[in-house]
């Protein structure tokens, strides 16, 4: 199986003095992603919860949505010429009577590690109807003091990214700060499908009482993750695009860009941020 760090011989140069050394590099790899036996999805990773990241992404596409919509995953043996396991390609099965939505004629099958669900025929199509309305569920009031404590707890915890400096990272945390989960990978996208892969496996979806929080930017297919696994806050350490400010206005979800210190943007849904009023002036 694939290493989540290799290592590669670079020429350094620090202040005029050349040396040579080996570096530590995160591993990026291709993950296809069959459905049922039938070629999904290509999308490049960091080895390692594979499964997850499989689940995560079904997840995102309205394919699965409760561990029980999940027969199993597995990695396909033979997916070479030579029927060699290279553990790049998994198999995700789903249980009897699970509706598969047409969604293989409207995305592209391959996706990188920096673009998640790019390859869809319109917006429309992006827009897959949520089986967890995230206006439906309790509200949560998040702090914002508590948020801007969030970035700095979520890079301690990024341990690949200390050997590496390459890495993007997703973290849940619940309403009261406890963090639930880390996942790191190349793709932020990723992280995220791992994270909310791993919850589905675990029998923890909807996500409806948490907070993502993500290391990059907040994209459209971040907003639509996170409405999809019924994650009612999604905050960024960086900007977010103009379509996914549009997606958390119309669903409901709260969205926090520049969170950074003790400073923050707040996009959409303020009204699970504690907010206290600016004094009055004279």
């Amino acid at each position: 199986m694939g290493r989540v760090t290799e290592r590669r011989k670079v020429i350094r140069i620090r202040d005029g003095a050349v040396s040579t050394r080996p570096d530590t590099l995160v591993a990026e790899e291709p993950l296809e992603i069959r459905l049922n036996g039938k070629p999904l999805a290509i999308t490049m990773r960091t080895p390692g919860d594979d499964f997850a990241l499989a689940a995560g992404f079904l997840v995102s596409e309205g394919v699965l949505a409760e561990q029980g919509d999940l027969q199993n995953i597995v990695y396909c043996a033979g997916a070479t010429v030579d029927g060699s396991n290279t553990y790049n390609v998994v198999d995700v099965r789903t249980a009897p009577g699970v509706k598969i939505p047409d969604i293989t004629l409207e995305r592209n099958v391959y996706t990188t590690s920096s673009c998640g669900l790019c390859g869809k025929a319109s917006l429309d199509a992006v827009r897959t109807t949520a089986r967890w309305p995230i206006s439906d569920t309790p509200p949560v009031r998040v702090d914002p003091e508590l948020l801007a404590s969030l970035p700095d707890r979520l890079r301690a915890a990024q341990r690949v990214f200390d050997r590496t400096g390459g890495l993007h990272a997703a973290a849940l945390f619940s309403g009261d700060g406890e963090l639930l989960d880390i996942r790191e990978d190349v793709g932020r996208h990723n992280a995220v499908d791992k994270l909310v892969g791993r919850a589905l496996q675990s029998g923890g979806l909807p996500l409806s009482q948490a907070i993502v929080l993500v290391s990059g930017r907040a994209s459209f297919e971040l907003a639509q993750k996170a409405v999809m696994a019924g994650i009612p806050v999604l905050a960024a350490v960086s900007a977010p695009s103009s379509l996914a400010v549009d997606l958390a206005a119309e669903t409901g979800l709260t969205l926090v860009g520049f969170l950074r210190g003790r400073s923050m943007n707040v996009y959409a849904g303020e009204e699970r941020i504690a907010l206290q009023a600016a004094p009055a002036r004279g």
